[in-house]
């Protein structure tokens, strides 16, 4: 118990320096903004209660909307992210279910799993992000095109950081 909490503490804390120092200053034309950070979600053992990760989420969120000097657009959309993602869970679930204790990982459940689980996770994040921070439809689809772009390359750098963990 005690392991996993020193263990979410230091990946919280590594994936918001990461966030913060690097990623918030890759922008391509301003239609691609990588938010990495989403990872710490995507992470979290599928056991973990619903009020938990809210607040956990909440908490990432919070802290990226310091830094980035975005008042709530962050939260917002991460703890809407935490709020999905047991229904994500719940309809990608594997044929024999979720062993106890399991952490959602390649690793554990395999890359198509971790392809669909992490792109609708990020998907959900980067349009609740984007839409609130346009806030009006007359850009829809300049947003939308922000919303794919910038998922796609997320998704990019949360696969190499899961082939990463996975190589390890």
């Amino acid at each position: 118990m005690i392991n996993s909490i020193l263990r979410f503490g230091l990946i919280f804390i590594i994936l918001v320096l990461l966030q913060v120092l690097m990623f918030n200053n890759i922008q391509f034309s301003g239609y691609v903004n990588p938010y990495v950070y989403i990872i710490f979600i995507l992470l979290l053992p599928v056991e973990i209660p619903s009020w938990l990760l809210l607040l956990l989420s909440f908490g990432i969120g919070m802290i990226i909307d310091f830094y980035s000097g975005s008042p709530g657009m962050h939260s917002t959309a991460t703890v809407f992210a935490g709020f999905v993602r047991p229904f994500i869970l719940r309809s990608n679930s594997p044929r024999d279910g979720y062993e106890p204790g399991a952490q959602p990982s390649m690793l554990t459940y395999g890359f198509r799993w971790f392809l669909l689980y992490a792109m609708a996770i990020i998907l959900v994040h980067h349009t609740v992000l984007f839409y609130i921070e346009v806030f009006r439809f007359t850009d829809f689809f300049r947003t939308l095109l922000r919303v794919l772009l910038s998922s796609l390359f997320t998704l990019v750098f949360v696969l190499v950081i899961e082939f990463y963990r996975k190589g390890r």
